[in-house]
């Protein structure tokens, strides 16, 4: 019975062709600053300059407070292909009086491709039935072929630099 049921769906091409790599056995869970850094400035102050960082370098902010900001920014590398990137970044109060933040810092990549659909008419015609008939026009739709979250070091590394002279450019005292 539980081969047959296999065969059924591998005719219907429900089952992959190979075997998927289970992608959580590559999760490290090391103790690399990769995705946070220590800021000496408050959760505000230390929020504020990744909101600063990311205004600075064309991202839209879409949220912004309580220790969360989020942004995104839009490429085109080429004519078929739309990518984006999107950033979320979390400040946490550190230390016994909380007067230095760790900001946690992940950006997903989502890439987009052109995608066209042939359109089709269907004509109802009472003796036969329906008809399709083929158009020459088509229809273009971007469709997400990717999506990843950026794991990049010296990425981040930019990022936290910037945000580290915003912090410094903000304070009156340095």
């Amino acid at each position: 019975m539980t081969a047959a049921l296999g065969v059924l769906l591998a005719g219907c091409g429900v089952l992959p062709d190979k075997p998927i790599k289970s992608v959580y056995l590559g999760e490290r869970f090391n103790a690399d600053e990769t995705f946070s850094r220590l800021f000496d400035a408050s959760v505000d102050d230390t929020c504020e300059a990744a909101r600063r960082a990311l205004l600075s370098q064309g991202y839209v902010i879409s949220k912004t407070g309580s220790g969360v900001v989020q942004g995104a920014k839009r490429f085109q590398p080429d004519g078929e292909v739309h990518v984006e990137i999107a950033f979320n970044v979390v400040c946490v109060g550190d230390g016994p009086k909380q007067q230095v933040a760790t900001a946690y810092v992940s950006a997903q990549q989502d890439r987009y491709a052109l995608k066209k659909s042939p359109n089709a008419a269907s004509l109802g015609v009472s003796a036969i039935g329906s008809i399709s008939v083929p158009l020459s026009s088509s229809q273009d739709s971007m469709v997400k072929v990717a999506s990843e979250t950026i794991a990049a070091g010296p990425f981040y590394d930019r990022f936290f630099t910037l945000m580290q002279r915003m912090l410094r450019e903000s304070t009156p005292d340095h």
